[in-house]
């Protein structure tokens, strides 16, 4: 039979009373003739028996009867007579034992005066007794109602018990005895189905949500509703009406119910019944019957709760001791059963949650989950588990490891906490070199070899008498790896020497010297073939690093540009500021410099925090550099008033820092500031052995402050100690310092020093620093009256103009507008052999006629442009003469400056 109630304001009334009312008005019109008669009503934790058995009382009250009530519950089990002290409340003359101290069989002449009054009472009128849950009543109470089942069966007395069929403790003796009268009977109250719960809902709401929700169990349906308010709750929220019905519903299916409840939620997706027995402990039968219980009330489908807000409430009423306890525990059960490590971790981090205490073996199965997390993308779980693995109490040696690990895997997301965690692996590693080893003293009379491993480090001892790690094994070469991915040279340098010397001497194979000399094609082929992992992020941005400075700055942004699509694939926001920061770099070493604005700041968004990091200065310098050159001074000047982190002077991001605070004063005239920032870089890079104008030319910066200070003897020295440095032999190098050389040197050589600078400068790629070499070439040549001046002065304009370089060009052209008027460029519409586009005059240039014009405006030779272009020489002086022939001018001095550039790719 079926059963269920129906919500009407604060009432609930029954339906299906055909199934069940139907049952019980049959049976009380059968007691109202004279015969006894026994309804058994069972049912799941809130399916309705106790408003059926609120209900049936009412029923018989309004026709007369004489109704005795009594509700059992656990807590008064014990209480002798409890149940039938409740029935015989009423005063109708029932003599019952007094209460007795301790629980005693009941005395049968008791039982007979009992059914005897019961018998005088139903001769008036129809007596009806009520007992709800009656699997909890006490034994003696039951003692008297199966004495009364057998010997008044002629009375005029219906009995109405209402019971649970998953009763963790049931009396089978009470229920045999029940079954074997005659006049006994059973209904069941199932959960509604979906076609009741729709017509209680009267059809406002579709009922495939509050049925899934439910699983049609009336409690759990009626706070559905009034969480909903003007109908069911979708969405349950935690401490809310239905989480409260759940509990509701999980006490009063008993301890083993709650206890499977609780073990079933923590178990989640992993749950199986035999887990849940295993991990419950104590006899089976009790714990399977106890799933039972919860499946027909409707929490559970088999193992699974039918909503997540019911398992949350499960977890919420759990406490944390005991939740804790419950997961540390499910833990060993998967990890004997060779579920997944990351399952495992999962339940030791909700223990860790809740403050439980772990156990050494934990540190593994955590750092191989975090490992499997990690190759999911999921580098904040992956730090989480290995935070947790460090608390577990393993030893020395497997903490280091994780510390290492985490030091390597926060750089995923972010730099500064990664820093961060390599401080602490120092100072945790300078407190164990300093420490004296096992029995005190390093007198080597300690029983202890002087040379001996110590927490995974291999020790020796510096001439100083102190132990030293470094130099070394798997972990010197790993934490030295992670020191210069963060640029801090001088701590990496630390690691390689045995004494206490701040700083390592410079030797002709450091790592920075092989990030700056690997040949373009050994740097194309590791970022061909090598995936951007947390062991790999290093070797690939000193790869980028490497086409930077290298002839072909050009591959290093396309590459940088690759490597920051792949970060931001990963989702990793430390990666994508990285080589955010790197293609802004390349795009500065280039020339461009809205594109290097642009990906800096972006580079600086990707980060979490915007200070307190010394790698937060690598796309400051940028931002600041690209800021002063475009004339954004006040922009440029808010960047480099910014509190410094203490560790700045510790990294290559701070030497970029320093020197781009110094060009941005240099542009604003205070030579004196930036000449100390200048000489501040290069004592740093000289006490690091990294001292490579490759990398940042300090001399030249130097001697441009100390121009601007009439101190030209010093600047020259400079100039000249930087031609003299193996890094002149590369175009950039050569050309910066070459057009020093001339402002420096002697005014007849200034010519020919300033072509070969702008000629070097040219093959270095370098667009900005370029227009600024051309720019003093025209100068010269205007000095020495040569009508090529004037064009060299305004083809450097309109290149600084191209490279967005708005301060060069103020400086170049004072007054020349740096948005000169549209001109006409409508496409041709005859016949040709490309696009047209339009010229000074309105004169059309084929496309091909245009990039060897533009070409040539900027000051190369045919040779040069046919060599860019791919041309031959009398191809580029064909397209040269029909350019004079249409432009109406006689030599490449009077090409105009307006014309449209062809673009990065022809520099």
């Amino acid at each position: 039979m079926r059963g269920g109630v129906s919500m009407t304001g604060a009432r609930v009334t029954l339906v299906g009373r055909d199934a069940v009312m139907g049952a019980l008005d049959t049976a009380f019109a059968e007691c109202a003739e004279g015969r006894a008669r026994i309804v058994l009503a069972e049912g799941a934790t809130g399916c309705g028996k106790s408003t059926l058995a609120d209900a049936a009382a009412e029923r018989a009250r309004a026709a007369g009867a004489l109704v005795l009530s009594a509700v059992a519950c656990p807590e008064e089990r014990h209480v002798a007579l409890g149940v039938l002290r409740q029935l015989a409340h009423g005063g109708e003359g029932f003599a019952l034992p007094a209460p007795a101290p301790e629980p005693a069989p009941a005395r049968v002449e008791a039982m007979q005066a009992f059914c005897a009054r019961l018998r005088e009472l139903s001769a008036e009128r129809p007596v009806v007794l009520v007992v709800d849950d009656v699997q909890h009543a006490d034994d003696a109470s039951l003692q008297y109602l199966r004495y009364l089942a057998r010997h008044a069966r002629s009375a005029a007395v219906l009995t109405l018990l209402t019971c649970s069929p998953h009763a963790e403790d049931p009396d089978p003796v009470f229920t045999t005895e029940l079954m074997r009268q005659p006049h006994f009977g059973r209904v069941r109250l199932d959960r509604l189905g979906h076609d009741e719960v729709a017509a209680l809902l009267g059809g406002l709401r579709p009922a495939d949500g509050p049925h899934r929700i439910s699983g049609g169990n009336p409690l759990l349906l009626r706070a559905l509703v009034e969480e909903g308010g003007d109908g069911p709750c979708d969405a349950p929220e935690p401490g809310g009406p239905f989480a409260q019905a759940v509990t509701t519903c999980l006490h009063r299916s008993g301890p083993t119910a709650l206890a499977a409840a609780r073990t079933t939620a923590v178990l989640g997706e992993r749950a199986t019944p035999e887990r849940v027995v295993r991990l419950l402990g104590g006899p089976a039968a009790a714990a399977r019957r106890a799933l039972a219980a919860l499946e027909a009330c409707g929490l559970l489908d088999g193992t699974r709760f039918r909503h997540p807000a019911a398992r949350a409430a499960v977890l919420e009423d759990t406490a944390p001791a005991a939740r804790a306890d419950l997961h540390r525990r499910a833990a060993r059960l998967l990890r004997a059963d060779g579920e997944p490590a990351t399952d495992v971790a999962g339940h030791l981090l909700a223990a860790g949650r809740d403050n439980a205490p772990g156990e050494p073996s934990d540190a593994g199965v955590l750092r191989e989950a975090a490992e499997e997390l990690l190759a999911q993308g999921d580098a904040r779980g992956a730090t989480e588990l290995l935070e947790l693995g460090l608390r577990q109490g393993a030893d020395a040696q497997t903490c280091h490891g994780i510390r290492m690990r985490l030091a390597q895997v926060t750089a995923r997301f972010d730099p500064a906490a990664a820093e961060r965690r390599l401080t602490d692996l120092l100072e945790a590693r300078n407190r164990d070199a300093a420490a004296p080893g096992p029995g005190g003293g390093h007198d080597g009379h300690d029983g202890h070899d002087r040379h001996s491993r110590q927490d995974g480090h291999d020790r020796h001892d510096g001439p100083d008498g102190h132990p030293h790690y470094g130099g070394h094994g798997e972990d010197t070469r790993l934490l030295t790896a992670l020191l210069l991915s963060q640029g801090r040279l001088a701590e990496a340098a630390t690691l390689t020497v045995s004494g206490p010397a701040p700083a390592a001497e410079p030797t002709a194979a450091s790592p920075f010297d092989t990030t700056l000399d690997t040949p373009v094609a050994v740097g194309e082929r590791l970022l061909q073939s090598t995936r951007l992992t947390d062991a790999t992020v290093t070797p690939l941005a000193h790869a980028i690093r490497s086409l930077t400075a290298s002839d072909q700055p050009d591959r290093a942004v396309t590459w940088s540009r690759n490597l920051l699509e792949d970060a931001e694939r990963a989702h990793a926001p430390g990666w994508t500021s990285l080589f955010a920061t790197l293609h802004a770099e390349a795009l500065l070493r280039r020339g461009d410099l809205p594109g290097a604005h642009a990906h800096a700041t972006a580079a600086l968004q990707a980060l979490p925090e915007r200070t307190g990091s010394a790698f937060h200065c690598a796309p400051t310098a940028v931002l600041i550099r690209a800021c002063s050159a475009m004339g954004r001074f006040t922009e440029a000047s808010r960047l480099t008033d910014r509190q410094l982190p203490p560790r700045l002077p510790a990294s290559l991001h701070g030497l970029s820092y320093l020197r781009a605070r110094g060009l941005h004063r240099l542009a604003v005239n205070q030579p004196h500031a930036a000449l100390a920032d200048f000489l501040e870089t290069g004592r740093l890079m000289a006490a690091w052995g990294i001292d490579r104008p490759a990398h940042l030319p300090w001399r030249t910066d130097a001697a441009e402050a100390l121009l601007r200070l009439d101190e030209t003897r010093r600047a020259e020295q400079l100039v000249l100690e930087q031609l003299a440095h193996p890094d002149a032999r590369r175009p950039w190098v050569r050309g910066v310092s070459l057009r020093l050389r001339a402002l420096t040197g002697e005014p007849r050589r200034r010519t020919a020093l300033l072509g070969q600078a702008v000629e070097e400068l040219h093959r270095s790629g370098d667009r900005v620093e370029t227009a600024r070499a051309m720019a003093d070439l025209g100068r010269a040549l205007q000095a020495e009256g040569s009508p090529k001046g004037n064009t060299m002065v305004r083809n450097a304009w309109n290149l600084a103009k191209d490279s967005g370089a708005t301060a060069l060009c103020r400086e170049i052209l004072p007054d020349a507008a740096l948005t000169p008027p549209v001109r006409d460029r409508a496409p041709a519409t005859g016949a040709g052999t490309g696009t047209e586009a339009g010229a000074a005059g309105g004169a059309k240039l084929s496309g091909s006629e245009q990039r060897v014009a533009t070409l040539a405006a900027q000051g190369l030779t045919n040779r040069e442009i046919s060599s860019k272009l791919f041309l031959t020489v009398s191809t580029v002086e064909q397209h040269l003469t029909r350019v004079y022939r249409k432009l109406q001018i006689t030599s490449r001095g009077d090409l105009p400056m307006d014309l449209t550039p062809v673009g990065r790719a022809a520099l």
